[in-house]
């Protein structure tokens, strides 16, 4: 109302100056009744316009997302504003972005998110709070965010470009995600990002983006409908009754004196008849070669054989006693003995030494 009286007093000095006569004065008088009271209306259209862009209608539940950048005053104006369009039979809440994940809100339980839209909010959006609004959003649902954004990649920023924000939005899992709007950013809002982002940077814009949440829930089944025609059962062709006769064999045709049968030991070489000989039957490669060696899952024999030929060479191996004491201990043992310094052992017992007494040596 302060905004109308100021241009209305404005437009009748103009008058004032321009034109000197009563009619004139009578006119503007008029004008500046008309301008006084309609502009409370223009004023709502003009504020309400931006609410349209985001498609809220009556009915709606809508849920607007802030930080601690986000100034009070225009947040309640957007409230207000909001709950004018959902009606009463909408819902306009409220939630801190530092409290989304801990509010345990439903599933899809919105149909509009608006977030940083709030006029000088500077909120920076999470993979982890992206994913938690596409849960909360309803299947067609929509969000609509503002961040400010680098121009260029910057390394080890926490500012993100605008075609990595919407990556992290398809991400979530939201779909027709595109850029709206880009603008740069106010004094007010610079401001705002090196106190609440503790970030400085001369390539900040903000943009505004939006994404749709599919027509389906996550994790969401449904049957597959397979148009299949039915077969039409199979019709025999019809069999032409001499080609039958002339393939089919009776028993009276075989006691026929005219029909030869081919003998099959005819076939038979006299070679084919030889026992074969059990070397020949041997693998090629079980023991040839420049090294002994059975192959593997031996059957012929090799196996054992090469077994007791290793036992017969561990045993000629080991040293040999030249007095045939040395299996009873030091105390029968000449002063050049291998085992002496050895416990007692068995003949042809192999000895072998415990940790105790390698240590106690």
């Amino acid at each position: 109302m302060l905004s109308a009286v100021l241009v209305g007093g404005l437009y009748s000095v103009v008058i004032l100056i321009l034109f000197d006569s009563t009619e004139w004065i009578e006119l503007h008088i008029c004008l500046c009744s008309i301008l006084i009271l309609l502009w409370p209306v223009a004023f709502r259209s003009i504020s309400t316009a931006g609410m349209a862009d985001f498609g809220i209608s009556a009915g709606q539940c809508v849920i607007v997302v802030w930080d601690r950048s986000s100034p009070v005053k225009a947040l309640k104006d957007l409230v207000g504003k909001l709950q004018a369009l959902t009606g009463s039979e909408g819902r306009v809440s409220v939630e801190n972005i530092n409290q989304l994940l801990q509010s345990a809100h439903e599933e899809s339980s919105f149909d509009i998110i608006l977030s940083g839209v709030i006029p000088g909010s500077t909120t920076l959006h999470s993979a982890e709070i992206l994913a938690e609004m596409a849960r909360i959003l309803r299947p067609g649902g929509c969000l609509f965010l503002k961040e400010p954004v680098e121009t260029a990649v910057v390394n080890n920023s926490k500012v993100k470009t605008a075609s990595k924000l919407c990556s992290s939005l398809t991400l979530s899992g939201l779909v027709e995600v595109k850029e709206l709007q880009r603008e740069s950013l106010s004094p007010e809002e610079i401001q705002s990002v090196q106190e609440h982002l503790g970030y400085q940077s001369d390539g900040l814009v903000s943009v505004q983006i939006t994404g749709k949440k599919p027509n389906f829930e996550v994790g969401s089944s449904s049957q597959l409908k397979f148009s299949i025609a039915k077969k039409s059962p199979s019709v025999k062709p019809a069999v032409d009754p001499a080609a039958a006769t002339l393939w089919t064999l009776s028993v009276n045709d075989m006691e026929d004196d005219s029909l030869d049968l081919i003998d099959s030991d005819e076939l038979l070489e006299p070679e084919d008849l030889k026992k074969p000989d059990p070397a020949s039957l041997r693998a090629a490669s079980c023991g040839e070669g420049k090294k002994r060696k059975a192959c593997k899952n031996c059957t012929c024999g090799l196996a054992e054989e090469l077994e007791k030929e290793k036992s017969k060479e561990q045993k000629s191996s080991q040293p040999k006693s030249a007095c045939g004491n040395c299996y009873l201990g030091d105390a029968f043992r000449c002063a050049s003995c291998p085992y002496l310094g050895m416990p007692a052992f068995k003949p042809g017992e192999k000895v072998l030494l415990s940790n105790s007494n390698l240590h106690d040596a």
